[in-house]
């Protein structure tokens, strides 16, 4: 999932449509870099810090509720049999582990509902954008947001590769 190399042309250029106009909304793509690095810096994941935000010099990005431990730990469990993926729609529900799959719906729950802000700290540098942890949620299907992923779980290369990228 994180490997921009992996991907298929589609998904790259899915990964860079992304990239660009978020990068675009805040600023530029050294604003965008800037800001993952400094989300990379929050250990042992910037979702479990408690002020609910971080900082760059020129960007912010904020969300509305606290993750725990034990739904980052799923997350990345999922991240983690997947990463060699190159569908950055997979559906995170599909297992025949029932206990598993009762784990990945209580972190869908708990985190469905969050909304991430990323904002310039000038205002003349771009509306900034929002999105959340997952593109859909229905009964069957929970695919997680591409942005979501780059930005918390991805290297900068990751990005910097999806930026790069030409369709």
């Amino acid at each position: 999932m994180c490997n921009f190399n992996n991907q298929t042309s589609d998904t790259k250029a899915l990964i860079h449509l992304f990239m660009t106009k978020a990068a675009l909304n805040i600023g530029g793509a050294n604003f965008l870099l800037a800001l993952i690095e400094a989300m990379k810096e929050k250990r042992p994941n910037p979702l479990m810090y408690k002020e609910k935000q971080i900082s760059s010099n020129n960007t912010i990005i904020k969300w509305n509720k606290v993750v725990f431990k034990d739904k980052v730990d799923v997350l990345e469990a999922i991240l983690l049999e997947h990463k060699s993926s190159d569908d950055p729609k997979f559906n995170i529900l599909q297992t025949d582990n029932a206990k598993k799959r009762k784990a990945i719906l209580n972190m869908v729950k708990a985190l469905a509902p969050i909304e991430f802000t990323v904002t310039p700290q000038n205002p003349n540098d771009g509306a900034g954008f929002n999105f959340k942890v997952f593109d859909m949620v229905d009964e069957n299907n929970v695919n997680l947001n591409p942005l979501f992923v780059a930005l918390f779980f991805c290297s900068t290369e990751f990005t910097k590769k999806a930026l790069k990228y030409e369709i």
